[in-house]
């Protein structure tokens, strides 16, 4: 079965899970998520081909799927347009396959959280429920954006902040004798979902440009 014919296999398929999401990540690089494949593969672009990160975590797809899977990576994926897969061990198994011999696939790079079942090429530090929260926090392109570049929050070092500080520390006045009891500090705001798994992928992209390689 050829490439194609397995594109139109793809596209007759029907699909009952969440429509794939499609963001553009800047300087020339795409995202597309896909749920379930063979449906959910990116089709074939008009224009000429881009480096695209394809989102395969907690995709689910059979044999079939694979074998499409398999064709297009060989079809899509080169040095210069290359492919950053991301994926899991909640990825199906039929999946996971399609690319666990992915050495003579130039321009495929699969990074990931590793498990006992699943070796990506670049393994994050995370926990998978930690990876979960952040796949699910992806919903529009400003959620994309904070799980790629989380706000730095960084306490005032200004000269009003050294002075007040300074004086504090010079003062005279004798302490309370009995001083109120001190207030019970609020607790701190979790730290912002991030991505590590999309941050890196986009940060070897980011790093192959620089050094002209796209």
């Amino acid at each position: 079965m050829t490439f194609f014919h397995l594109l139109a296999l793809a596209l007759a398929t029907g699909c009952s899970f969440a429509a794939p999401l499609t963001f553009d990540l800047g300087q020339g690089l795409a995202y597309h998520r896909a749920h379930s494949l063979p449906a959910d593969l990116p089709g074939s672009s008009p224009t000429r081909p881009q480096p695209l990160v394809l989102d395969l975590r907690y995709a689910v797809g059979d044999a079939d799927a694979a074998t499409a899977l398999s064709a297009w990576l060989k079809f899509r994926a080169a040095p210069r347009t290359p492919v950053f897969l991301l994926a899991n061990s909640a990825t199906s198994p039929a999946l996971r396959a399609a690319f666990a011999d992915r050495q003579h696939t130039a321009g495929l790079l699969v990074l990931g959280l590793a498990g006992s079942d699943f070796s990506p090429d670049i393994a994050l530090k995370t926990t998978p429920e930690a990876e979960r929260l952040a796949y699910d926090a992806l919903t529009d392109a400003s959620a994309l954006a904070r799980l790629i570049n989380p706000p730095i929050t960084k306490p005032r070092n200004d000269e009003a902040r050294l002075v007040a500080d300074y004086l504090a520390g010079r003062t005279s006045e004798p302490p309370a004798a009995d001083p109120a009891p001190a207030a019970t500090a609020p607790t701190p705001p979790p730290p912002p979902a991030t991505d590590p798994v999309l941050q890196r992928a986009v940060h070897l992209h980011r790093s192959l440009l620089a050094l002209k390689r796209l």
